[in-house]
Parts: C-alpha cells; structure tokens; sequence
C-alpha cells in the first residue's frame, strides 16, 4: 500500500525510476519480458483477432520499416549489432 501512496504523490518519481529500469535492461531480457506477455496475453489475443487485426497488422508493418531503415543504417555505415549474451556492441 505504500507505494500506491507513494505513487498517487509522486508519479513521475515512478515514471523516471521505470525508464531508467527499462534503459538497463538487455536486448535478451526485452525479448524475454515480451515472450512472457506473449504467453500471458495470448486467449485474449486470440479472441480479439478481428476486432483488431487492423491495428496489429499496421504495427507490423510499422516494425517492418523500423527495422528495414535500420539494416539500411547498419549497410551505409558498415555497422552491424551483435546480438549475444551481455550488451550489445556494434562492429566495424
């Protein structure tokens, strides 16, 4: 009960306290947190499939770019992220 005091009072206390937690975290324990909202939320996403699809497939497609600016990015600058255990680095 503390914290929701403390949370009614100071929000942006908590705001601040989530992103510096969020900025820590890995590329593998970002994946990982997503895979087990997956897991969690997966009935529910299955029952709103139709209600919206829409939505969820812009937000692919949105992704799809995201991601295709940055292979560009990577390809101009002859960079790449490597992707293992610990922080990512980049290379080249």
């Amino acid at each position: 009960m503390r914290e929701l005091s403390a949370l009614r009072e100071s929000p942006d206390t908590f705001e601040a306290d989530e992103t510096r937690l969020l900025q820590r975290m890995t590329i593998q324990e970002s994946v990982s947190q997503w895979l087990a909202l997956q897991r969690a939320f997966e009935p529910q996403l299955r029952q709103t499939t139709t209600l919206f699809a829409p939505e969820r497939q812009a937000a692919l497609a949105q992704l799809q770019l995201s991601l295709h600016r940055l292979a560009a990015w990577q390809e101009h600058h002859g960079k790449s992220l490597s992707i293992s255990p610990g922080t990512p680095k980049t290379t080249g």
